[in-house]
């Protein structure tokens, strides 16, 4: 699904990245574990496409992604790839259905079609009582599924969590991470998770660390 080879990267005269080679297949929940400033997050926003390296390649999908153009890039990100952040992001004057239909109606869905996708998503989380609820009036379990159901209202090809669950209690954290494996084993969804949650990471296919910018053996 997704594969990138030789990515270096550094910030003056930090080197944050050194050669890393990571790949992904279709289907799989892959977490990646590491110490703070291993350089997971740079990792994952070059696999989003959110930064540039400055060596290297990231292939989505058999799509050289940096050959894009800037615009073609921007497009290519807001279809084929889903993200999740450690904080839920969602606009707060706006619903639950209607955070969840942006991405849609931003690649060119009509209103109604986006709507009809982020309600059947939201079925899909369990949340569909709450569609007209702004995140005011959820609480931060159900913000955080509405984030999720927001990555995937495009159907990426993959969705790049980064901590997904680090400002969560225990029990909402687990909801996630039960969410993850149920998208997976119902729609096929790939996911590539940046975790310190050992429980995550032990419910995760398998585990890549990175140590001082390199993926460890």
């Amino acid at each position: 699904m997704i594969e990138a080879k030789g990515i270096f990267k550094s910030f003056g005269s930090l080197a944050v990245l050194k050669d890393v080679q990571i790949s992904v297949s279709r289907g799989e929940v892959v977490s990646l574990a590491g110490a703070s400033g291993a350089g997971k997050t740079t990792l994952l926003q070059i696999l989003g496409t959110l930064d540039y390296p400055d060596q290297g390649s990231v292939t989505l999908e058999g799509q050289n992604v940096f050959l894009l153009s800037e615009k073609a890039l921007s497009d290519f990100r807001n279809r084929r790839i889903g993200f999740v952040f450690q904080f839920h992001h969602l606009l707060p004057e706006f619903t639950a259905w209607e955070n969840i239909a942006i991405p849609a109606m931003i690649a060119g869905k009509s209103k109604e079609a986006a709507k009809e996708k982020a309600m059947g998503l939201l079925g899909l989380i369990g949340l569909k009582d709450r569609a007209d609820h702004r995140p005011g009036e959820l609480s931060g379990g159900e913000c955080q599924r509405v984030a999720v159901a927001r990555a995937l209202v495009n159907d990426p090809a993959i969705i790049l969590a980064d901590e997904p669950t680090g400002s969560l209690d225990s029990k909402n954290a687990l909801q996630i991470h039960e969410l993850f494996l149920k998208l997976r084993n119902e729609l096929g969804q790939t996911f590539l998770i940046i975790t310190h949650n050992e429980k995550l990471a032990q419910m995760a296919d398998r585990t890549i660390h990175i140590k001082d910018g390199q993926i460890a053996e």
